[in-house]
């Protein structure tokens, strides 16, 4: 009886054991039947393919994206360039405009200097002609009045000599 429960311990036991190796064999026969692993092999393959796709894509924006960054990068440090380029010839502009005003300045001033200068010494001669000319009248008018009014000849000739001497003078001091 003993022998008996354990074999019919093992028959169960083999049968259960038994029937979950039947199912598994059934169940991954039904899996290579209806093709599943090569189906997940391909749904898997596609997806491989689509990431490569997408990697790609993504290295060729890449690719383009550090292109056009160059190119900015080059139309950028040439502005700059142009721009220190024009601020030199604006600064040499700038300074050679100083200098030909400057120089147009001193030029200015010193022909209004001599100008001035010479009007003044149009001015003074003329103040000295001027000063002459009034000398001389009062000197002949004086003449003339003391010829007119005196008598005596010896103080005529006298007076006349005096006012010629204080006449010459005079001449001298404005001609010095």
């Amino acid at each position: 009886m003993i022998y008996r429960k354990e074999v019919e311990t093992n028959i169960m036991t083999i049968d259960s054991t038994f029937w979950v190796a039947v199912s598994f064999i059934i169940f991954f026969g039904g899996l290579i039947y209806l093709k599943v692993p090569h189906k997940i092999n391909d749904i898997l393959n596609k997806l491989i393919l689509d990431i490569k796709n997408e990697i790609d894509e993504s290295e060729k924006l890449r690719t383009e994206a550090k292109t056009l960054l160059d190119n900015a990068q080059k139309k950028l440090d040439t502005a700059h360039n142009v721009k220190k380029e024009i601020l030199d010839q604006a600064k040499k502009d700038s300074d050679r405009l100083i200098i030909e005003l400057n120089d147009k300045f001193h030029k200015s001033s010193d022909l209004k200097k001599n100008l001035a200068e010479n009007k003044i010494n149009q001015m003074k001669e003329s103040a000295i002609k001027e000063i002459k000319d009034a000398s001389i009248k009062i000197a002949i008018d004086s003449v003339k009045k003391i010829i007119t009014t005196s008598i005596d000849k010896s103080k005529l000739s006298t007076l006349f000599q005096k006012n010629l001497d204080e006449t010459k003078e005079e001449l001298k001091k404005i001609n010095s």
